[in-house]
């Protein structure tokens, strides 16, 4: 199972100005299974609350459970995947995968070392990587590495992929592709996902919900059910449903940027 609830949270920052609130009253339940993204403008709260579901950070007040347990901290249950790729620049892309497995060797229960190297070098053809195993991180592409670290996360096989802008440092060729290998890889093992994204059009082709997020103090503004059959393609984004469905959210976005602007201005 792989089901977090967001509960009542609410997060504060103390800083030299005084108390500031980034998270305000935020409930939703991602289901198990789920493909769930987030966008909103910046300082709207995003990465913030993948933060908290991470267990990277605490709430101030609220609750967020993971299969009905309380998130204390980090766990093998959640991994984490960030726009620039967390993998060990003196590993290669084989010593990467294999860390990330050696971590959850016990909580796996692997056969021994034989079993553990099936597993890594399944994970690397998986990734389309079988070339460059041996390969240090600063010798591959930039989508490459984001393949490597997602290959390196989901050898500690997580129910929930946590993905905060994970293709945002990519060129437009490159994103796009890489957006249709996340979509193989949910397809596949059917983890639950939670994107933080600023691209509304990557948010619509690739989740089950949009959530739609509004800043100063950061909460839901909107959530979106993406009602386009599965699976979806490169030619999924000229249907008018899928245009109608990023017009409506681009709309949202924008009037919480234009409300932002005039506080700022006030």
């Amino acid at each position: 199972m792989g089901d977090f609830v967001i509960r009542g949270v609410h997060k504060a920052f103390t800083t030299g100005a005084g108390e500031v609130v980034a998270l305000q009253e935020i409930n939703l339940r991602v289901e198990d299974q789920e493909f769930v993204a987030i966008v909103g403008a910046s300082g709207s709260g995003k990465s913030t609350l993948l933060n908290l579901v991470a267990g990277f950070d605490t709430p101030s007040r609220g609750d967020v459970l993971m299969n009905g347990a309380p998130v204390t901290g980090p766990g093998p249950d959640r991994g984490v995947v960030f726009q620039q790729s967390a993998l060990y620049p003196w590993l290669t892309v084989r010593g990467n995968v294999a860390f990330g497995l050696g971590l959850a060797r016990n909580r796996h229960r692997f056969g021994g070392t034989a079993e553990r190297d099936a597993i890594v070098d399944g994970l690397i053809r998986r990734v389309g990587l079988e070339a460059f195993k041996h390969s240090l991180p600063a010798e591959l592409s930039g989508g490459m590495r984001q393949r490597a670290a997602i290959a390196s996360v989901l050898a500690i096989n997580p129910e929930v992929l946590l993905m905060d802008e994970p293709f945002g440092a990519l060129d437009s060729l490159t994103r796009s592709l890489m957006q249709d290998f996340l979509l193989e890889i949910w397809e596949s093992e059917r983890k639950t996902v939670l994107l933080v994204t600023h691209d509304i059009t990557e948010a619509i082709y690739l989740a089950d919900r949009v959530i739609v997020m509004a800043g100063h103090p950061g909460r839901i503004r909107e959530v979106i059910n993406v009602d386009l059959q599965r699976p979806r393609m490169l030619a999924t984004q000229g249907q008018q449903r899928f245009v109608d469905l990023r017009e409506h959210v681009t709309a949202v976005v924008r009037d919480e940027v234009s409300k932002a602007e005039a506080l700022f201005h006030a």
